[in-house]
């Protein structure tokens, strides 16, 4: 049975429709967050070596994400109905990843431990709709809503 390792929560400052999990070291980042970035109509998650972008339904607002560190593939997350999930993969030589938007890298990492670890994540998220809505009349905090399982791969 899947164990719970560790579990952290961060804001995220969401601009222009994204955010990047990216490797905490980032000389080892091929392309850097925004590079290559997706455009509006991409995947809700989109790999690259070192980092994942994730394509959030607002604008400008602050987001709630939720890691969770598993010691092998968790079940389903089942707390919320969630408006889409995807999975993809890692590599974190750092044991680290750093949040990053377009105003550059958060002040928060997300520690995965075991650097140079190849880890799988599914990825959930909810509050899309309202969040899109509420974003073109200000800026929501807590709105759309983010969990992240990672799991050694």
């Amino acid at each position: 049975m899947a164990v719970l390792v560790r579990q952290q929560s961060v804001e995220i400052p969401v601009d222009f429709y994204g955010f990047s999990l990216q490797d905490g070291d980032d000389t080892q980042v091929p392309v850097p967050f925004p590079d290559d970035s997706p455009d509006e109509d991409a995947d809700f998650l989109t790999f690259f070596e070192g980092r994942v972008d994730v394509r959030s339904a607002g604008h400008t607002h602050g987001a709630l994400l939720t890691a969770e560190v598993w010691d092998e593939e968790p079940p389903a997350d089942r707390r919320e109905v969630w408006e889409v999930q995807g999975e993809t993969e890692i590599r974190s030589t750092s044991g680290t990843l750093a949040v990053w938007v377009m105003a550059g890298a958060t002040m928060e990492d997300l520690e995965l431990g075991s650097p140079g670890r190849l880890w799988k994540l599914r990825m959930y998220c909810t509050g899309r709709e309202e969040v899109a809505r509420q974003a073109q009349l200000g800026v929501p905090h807590g709105v759309e809503r983010y969990v992240a399982q990672f799991w050694p791969a």
